[in-house]
């Protein structure tokens, strides 16, 4: 899915697209089909092309879906503006191959459809899209949720983000919907605060083909806009019209929105508006604000499109075990690669979307009554953003690297200052600030902007280019003003000063062409948003790796100094053949007698076992996983692998390969160039490593011939991965090795681990995500406050008839509770979601159970084994998770 803009000469010589994501398909007339198969899936996608007519307008339509006679949920993709179906052909493809039958189309005016170009006009477009509903729901393959109404979902970028948007609250029968870089309200984005967005709106008509390849209404408008520099009314409510925000309190549906940070045509507060409104209907949102957008920068094709895919198995398939990601993400840069000078991408989220005005800072600013010309025909005008240089880096891939690219004139702004932050500023959000206006004509034109300045004035950078404009009406007088500033997620570094400017001019908007004077005075501090609930994954230096399998490398260091500290009992023959086993081990808190980290745990794994080590923060488990290692040294017990004990230096550690916390490799080098560097430093033969074999595990394909740096987070998790299967070990030990990926990245490494365990040998795994244990572990280790809990068969533990789900017409209270708990036979007791799971004790009665439910009043709707891990694992642990 290419989102990019073209380059600005390039939308002025041809219609092109603006962006392009995703699209949908109606009714038919004309017909060629073809059959493609990708070369690395044997799935054939079958795609049927048809014109179809529709009040009057023909719609190029293209139909995806693969051999099969099941019927499965329907995808509708929307292109981007000056794009068409083609566009979205490779996205298309990959969903039909994941079960979705899928519909493109191209937009009126767009490719070979015919009509008028209505700005997604509710009369036009979106009528067209229900249309093409009304088509899916009558194709075989499509599964139905009733007569007419197809299990469907929309996803597009930009243009095609709004028509899912709008067509969501025009037709109940659209299921879930992923909209990408779009507006929630049109007239705000092209006419903020009133004024005229010139530079971009003239690149929209200009990208359509020309005013005359648009609705006579919407030419008409735009010519007269363009000629005064200041939208009416009338060309407010026209837009308005044709916008999201008209039929916002009817989307009632799981969203999924991805906004861009280097986006002055659609800014962050367009996705703030949608998910504020769509949330306040009682619909599911998550939001995740990508690097890129239409001014340029990363915009994240494969982890926007594996989420989207991620998101409908949830919704449009009922895949409750395929996760939807976290309710809110940002991608923040992690500093320069130093080899090619690209912002280095790392992923933060919290479990709540914080909106733009999170935990707000006071910063005081200084600067007294100051004088700012607006010159005659605003000329020269500053410079933030070029619209349209998306597709050449654009000036915000400029000021994501720390490069000051922005233009003010003496003159004409008036700038207020900061002292020094004493510590880092993390801004997350739009800043505000409260200033008063005069001038000597009726209305006032600013751009307010907030600087990022280095000590001694050394750096000056305008976070993403962007600027808020204010028309203050009736200024003459004089007038408070409180601008809420663009919104950005900028850390702001100890030392480094704040700077407020309020421009009389910018490039890409219209200014009062008449000259005028403006009297500019600050009327209280900057108030920045700080969002401190969105926490930012650790990213490692490029020049630190991990050098996986951990084990093996502590145990060379160890050998090679000498320093091994006990001698090593002579191994156990009649444990030769088992990976693991542990026998009464206890690792004590430093400087304690009598508080233990793990304490008398005892569990054995056999070959060809995908084990899942599990328990609540603070269990043990990764003070296990270092024993095990040999990076620390038991206090009692011990650990045997393939019949050796376990130590500091110990040679059975060559057997043991880790992967513990992610690998930052050298950024410049190939995946397979980084891979022999390591092996090489292992000292170890190079007919030793085993490398073919290993990758073709960890299917990394020809992404090996490519520079790390080219990588996304799920590449670069399978690589390090690849790394610790190096050599093929016969001990895998995998520490939270889907710690940052996407859904679809999870599922890859569940096929990793399997394929691993496939040959004979043992994957250990530490994890969070009960559900991706539960699919890709053969066997669990439950633990709980160092203790084991439970140990054996995934299917045993889940499924166990020690524990019963009894079920509850109401919800029980805690004191009815604590007497199911104290009654004969009762283990535990936990409170769950549709009633109670109760561990029985060994010889505890059902029916007994059933009668002692009933005597307590408790409304006793069914009684069975629970199936879930989730369950067993809070009834496991009591709850305390």
């Amino acid at each position: 899915m290419d989102l990019r803009p073209p380059g600005l000469r390039a939308l002025l010589r041809r219609p092109r697209r603006l962006l392009s994501a995703a699209a949908a398909v109606v009714v038919l007339v004309g017909a060629g089909t073809w059959t493609a198969v990708a070369s690395d899936d044997p799935s054939p996608v079958h795609r049927s092309d048809k014109v179809m007519a529709v009040d009057g307008v023909r719609l190029d339509t293209s139909f995806f879906t693969t051999p099969g006679t099941g019927r499965r949920p329907a995808v509708l993709l929307a292109h981007g503006f000056g794009g068409s179906k083609d566009d979205t052909r490779e996205e298309a493809e990959d969903l039909a191959r994941h079960g979705y039958a899928v519909l493109t189309w191209s937009a009126r005016g767009f490719g070979r459809s015919t009509g008028r170009i209505g700005l997604n006009d509710p009369k036009g477009e979106v009528a067209d899209v229900s249309r093409l509903l009304d088509w899916l729901a009558a194709q075989p393959q499509v599964r139905l949720d009733g007569p007419g109404d197809p299990r469907v979902g929309i996803a597009g970028g930009s243009y095609g983000g709004a028509i899912s948007l709008l067509a969501a609250g025009h037709d109940r029968r659209v299921d879930a919907i992923a909209p990408s870089i779009t507006y929630w309200n049109l007239a705000d984005a092209l006419f903020p605060n009133g004024v005229f967005k010139k530079l971009w709106a003239g690149i929209f008509f200009n990208t359509g083909g020309g005013c005359a390849r648009f609705e006579p209404d919407l030419c008409a408008m735009y010519d007269r806009v363009a000629e005064t520099g200041r939208p009416d009314a009338a060309a407010v409510k026209l837009l308005e019209e044709r916008s999201p925000s008209a039929v916002g309190s009817r989307i009632k549906i799981p969203t999924l929105l991805f906004q861009g940070q280097t986006d002055s045509l659609f800014t962050l507060a367009q996705s703030d508006a949608a998910a504020k409104a769509i949330r306040a209907n009682g619909a599911p949102v998550d939001v995740d604000w990508i690097a890129g957008g239409h001014d340029g920068g990363d915009l994240e094709t494969g982890r926007v499109e594996g989420r989207i895919t991620s998101w409908f198995d949830h919704y449009l398939k009922g895949d409750r075990a395929t996760g939807t990601g976290p309710a809110f993400r940002i991608t923040r840069t992690g500093g320069v690669d130093s080899t090619d000078g690209t912002a280095r991408l790392r992923g933060a989220t919290s479990d709540a979307y914080p909106g733009l005005a999170d935990d707000p800072k006071s910063i005081p600013l200084t600067g007294g009554t100051q004088r700012v010309e607006n010159p005659a025909g605003a000329t020269p005008p500053a410079v933030s953003a070029l619209p349209g240089l998306g597709a050449a880096g654009g000036l915000s891939q400029l000021s994501s690297l720390g490069l000051g690219v922005s233009l003010d004139f003496p003159g004409q702004y008036a700038h207020f200052d900061s002292a020094p932050v004493a510590d880092t500023v993390q801004i997350t959000g739009s800043p505000t600030a409260t200033v008063h206006v005069t001038s000597t004509s009726d209305d006032a034109v600013l751009f307010g902007k907030v600087y990022d300045v280095g000590p001694g004035g050394t750096r000056k950078v305008l976070p993403a280019q962007l600027v808020t404009p204010v028309r203050v009406e009736g200024a003459k007088q004089g007038k408070d003003v409180t601008i809420t500033l663009p919104a950005v997620d900028h850390e702001v570094q100890k030392g480094h000063r704040l700077s407020l400017v309020l421009a009389s001019t910018d490039l890409g908007y219209a200014s009062p062409a008449a000259p005028a004077v403006y009297t500019v005075s600050l009327k209280g501090a900057l108030t920045v948003p700080t969002a401190p609930g969105v926490d930012t994954a650790a990213a490692l230096p490029g020049w630190v790796w991990w050098l996986p399998p951990a084990g093996a490398l502590a145990a060379l260091v160890l050998l090679l100094t000498g320093r091994r500290r006990t001698a090593v009992p002579a191994p156990d023959p009649a444990l030769a053949g088992v990976p693991l086993q542990i026998t009464g081990l206890s690792k004590r808190y430093a400087g304690s007698t009598d508080r233990y980290a793990v304490r008398e745990l005892s569990f054995r794994v056999e070959k060809g076992q995908v084990l899942g080590l599990l328990g609540p923060n603070g269990a043990g488990k990764t003070t296990t996983l270092r024993m095990l290692m040999g990076l620390i040294t038991p206090d009692d017990g011990e650990i045997r692998v393939f019949g050796h004990a376990v130590r500091p230096g110990a040679p059975v550690l060559s057997r043991v390969g880790a992967f513990v916390e992610g690998a930052g490799f050298l950024p410049h080098l190939t995946g397979r160039e980084n891979l022999e560097l390591y092996w090489r430093a292992t000292g170890r033969p190079a007919s030793d490593a085993h490398l073919e074999e290993a990758l073709e595990i960890a299917g990394l394909g020809d992404a090996l011939a490519r520079a790390v740096r080219t990588y996304s987070q799920g590449m670069r998790q399978r690589l390090a991965i690849a790394q610790a299967m190096l050599g093929l070990p016969d001990l895998l030990i995998l520490d939270e090795p889907t710690n940052g990926l996407d859904p679809p990245q999870i599922r890859e490494m569940r096929e990793v681990m399997i394929r691993y365990a496939a040959a004979g040998r043992t994957v250990i795994v530490s994890s969070h995500l009960l559900a991706e244990v539960e699919q890709s572990c053969t066997h669990l280790v439950v633990m709980d406050r160092g203790r084991l809990i439970q140990a054996g068969p995934v299917a045993e533990i889940v499924g166990s008839g020690d524990t019963l789900l009894v079920g509850t017409g109401v919800p029980v209270e805690e004191p009815v509770v604590e007497k199911v708990a104290a009654l004969p036979g009762v283990a535990s007791v936990t409170r769950a979601d549709d009633g109670l799971l109760v561990r029985m004790e060994p010889g505890g009665s059902a029916p007994r159970l059933v009668a002692e439910l009933v005597r307590l009043d408790v409304p006793v709707a069914s009684v069975g084994p629970h199936r879930r891990l989730e369950d067993a694992f809070l009834t496991l642990i009591g709850g305390s998770a």
